[in-house]
């Protein structure tokens, strides 16, 4: 059968005049696919089907939301038991307990629990609960880390020409967006990831001043780059000698890299935690977790933090389930991922290497990111800006659309290995690899 996305095509066309962008968010339109995004119609286990009738090997995943991979049945049982009996009620409810008991039980420092729908939420929360309790004005974020698009974070995020970005040692803070609030930058202050005397200057130069540290565990909104041996530590201590709020952002890591994320998997105490994405397997559901000290402020007449769907009955439903199912035969699905991944980027370095192709995969267990580049490694978000052929990157992935494989095209976002993947799905997408770098091999249909 031909490949063809003709019937995309066509609802690209309606879509024109009622959507920005054909969807509700700007990763999944024109800009990211070159032309007009694939429609896809529906999901199950590892494999994705568009409205044309083509399968792909999805490594997507919904950007990492989806850990089961599509339709997990569990998850699919534990949803249509909660919308039969109710969707939500905004009100206590036996579900959220049993949630965050299962969270408490598998992630470091998780004393209290806060239910939110998405990882901005979280995060927002976050932010305004570290200033509350220090009565501290200022926030550190760091380059190349998206924590959602809440103004305060909302800066020096999107890959840029090298010479935008300044100094490493005076970086130019450059809003992501127009209209934002045009003081909500000034009490942020934004530091070089993975560099540790940078990190203790600007706390030095800011001193007493800084609410909250906020950090990725994982940089992972331009490709995948891993900490440094020590960083991740180094700003841990930096954070608690100083008084300051140390907020780690698990909302693309949380029930991926390790049960406990990333404070598990490199031996962190974070103050406050963020979750999004892979909590609730597809659904929105994201989670503020810390120690009681600090979450006590919540409470009535404290830092205030409202939402009439946090804690979503329907998404309570389909993350416990999710999580019961991660954490099964212990924790062996993670094992079982990490393996996977393991093979699948030993495989594709491989044949970059033997075809001479100057690119290389970076990946932190089953998060990986092909990355077209002369370099050895990306190690930080200025690397990425200079290095890294992004143009180069999305031609290869688009030239795997017809071969049966689905990743995103954008080189700063990146892959995601689930348990629903095979050695069979591995298999294939060499295979498929290799037939993408053979010259005659189209980009499109």
């Amino acid at each position: 059968m031909r490949f063809s996305t003709e019937k995309s095509r066509q609802m690209y066309q309606r879509t024109l005049g009622v959507l920005i962008e054909a969807s509700s968010s700007s990763s999944r339109g024109p800009a990211t696919f070159g032309q007009c995004p694939i429609f896809m119609e529906k999901g199950k286990g590892s494999r994705i089907y568009d409205v044309d009738g083509n399968e792909y090997i999805d490594w997507m995943m919904a950007f990492g939301a989806l850990p089961l991979g599509h339709s997990h049945p569990e998850v699919v049982e534990a949803i249509a038991e909660a919308a039969a009996t109710g969707a939500h009620f905004a009100t206590a409810t036996p579900v959220e307990i049993e949630l965050a008991e299962i969270i408490q039980k598998i992630v470091p420092n998780a004393e209290r629990v806060r239910f939110a729908n998405t990882g901005t939420e979280a995060m927002m929360a976050a932010i305004r609960l570290a200033r509350g309790v220090t009565g501290r004005p200022k926030i550190l974020k760091f380059e190349g880390h998206y924590h959602g698009w809440y103004d305060d974070v909302l800066v020096s995020s999107n890959v840029l020409p090298p010479a935008a970005l300044g100094l490493r040692s005076d970086p130019v803070k450059i809003p992501d967006s127009s209209g934002l609030n045009r003081t909500a930058l000034d009490d942020t202050i934004v530091v070089p990831w993975n560099d540790l005397p940078a990190l203790e200057r600007a706390t030095e130069n800011h001193r007493g001043q800084i609410a909250a540290i906020i950090t990725e565990g994982v940089m992972a909104n331009v490709g995948v780059i891993p900490p440094a041996e020590g960083y991740l530590q180094g700003l841990e201590k930096l954070a608690k000698a100083n008084g300051i709020v140390f907020i780690l952002d698990e909302t693309v890591t949380g029930f991926r890299i390790a049960p406990g994320g990333c404070q598990e998997y490199y031996k962190l105490s974070p103050d406050l935690v963020t979750f999004g994405k892979a909590l609730g397997c597809g659904l929105p559901v994201a989670a503020l977790v810390g120690r009681a000290a600090i979450m006590g402020a919540l409470q009535w007449g404290g830092v205030l933090h409202y939402g009439t769907h946090n804690g979503s009955r329907i998404g309570m439903f389909a993350a416990r389930a999710n999580l019961r199912a991660l954490t099964r035969d212990n924790n062996a699905p993670f094992a079982d991922t990490w393996r996977l991944a393991d093979r699948l980027c030993t495989g594709l370095r491989e044949i970059f290497r033997e075809r001479g192709v100057p690119a290389i995969v970076q990946n932190v267990g089953p998060m990986f990111q092909i990355i077209f580049t002369s370099q050895p490694a990306i190690r930080d978000y200025r690397e990425f800006c200079q290095f890294v052929d992004r143009t180069a990157f999305q031609k290869f992935v688009l030239s795997l659309f017809p071969l049966g494989i689905y990743a995103s095209p954008s080189a700063a976002l990146h892959s995601i290995v689930t348990l629903a993947h095979t050695e069979e799905d591995v298999d294939k997408t060499l295979n498929a690899a290799t037939r993408a770098l053979e010259p005659s091999v189209g980009t499109s249909a």
